[in-house]
């Protein structure tokens, strides 16, 4: 099954693709991982791709779409994929549909975060993760159960990204009303686009994904 997450940044949409992966065996990919593999194992359209971010420019979608494509033909991807972050835009929509049609296959459901943009904003500024395994927490809804110790690696070193304050959350929601949304009527018309309380705990998220899923799978084995 191929899917993708919309949500506004912070929506815990990579929360929840980590746990869709971990339970169908249906691979994540997060297109900015991907990028950073292109360059480290230094293919050529990783070469590529660091020469403009060292300029400071922008990989084109072209760019990004290419190693898309290359990336979901991949063994790990037999099941399916979940894209997490991509497309952000109905040019890239149309970009991705133009490589999966190429490759017969298709989008069989797009998940759509729903959340409080208040309460969102107070989730990001709470946002750290482990320096040395990522493991990511926050200060409200997910503390290290020993403090200051990383749940999974025992470090004792976090660190919190810059941008994780309300005016930056206030324009990176601005700009997903502007530049994602369009995404919603884009893909109504094409596949069925289901809406889940992100403001859940992560079980309950979790469990409405799930019912999700089983309706799906339902519709695409008839």
């Amino acid at each position: 099954m191929n899917i993708i997450f919309l949500g506004p940044p912070g929506a815990g949409k990579g929360t929840q693709s980590k746990r869709l992966e971990a339970r169908y065996g249906i691979a994540q990919i997060s297109t900015g991982d991907m990028l950073r593999a292109e360059v480290k194992a230094g293919s050529e359209i990783g070469q590529e791709a660091k020469t403009l971010m060292d300029a400071g420019r922008l990989v084109p979608d072209s760019m990004i779409v290419s190693m898309l494509e290359k990336r979901i033909q991949q063994p790990d991807c037999a099941k399916g994929f979940i894209l997490d972050g991509f497309p952000r835009t109905v040019g890239q929509a149309e970009a991705l549909d133009e490589v999966l049609a190429r490759l017969k296959s298709q989008i069989d459901v797009v998940l759509v975060l729903q959340v409080d943009e208040d309460a969102l904003a107070d989730r990001i500024a709470g946002r750290f993760s482990c320096a040395k395994c990522g493991a990511s927490y926050n200060d409200v809804s997910k503390p290290t159960k020993v403090p200051d110790t990383c749940d999974v690696c025992g470090s004792h070193d976090f660190v919190r990204r810059a941008d994780d304050n309300r005016e930056t959350v206030a324009s990176r929601l601005a700009s997903y009303r502007k530049e994602t949304m369009p995404l919603l009527p884009y893909y109504e018309k094409k596949v069925k686009v289901a809406f889940i309380d992100g403001m859940a705990p992560i079980e309950d998220v979790s469990s409405q994904i799930d019912t999700i899923m089983q309706e799906v799978e339902q519709i695409t084995q008839k």
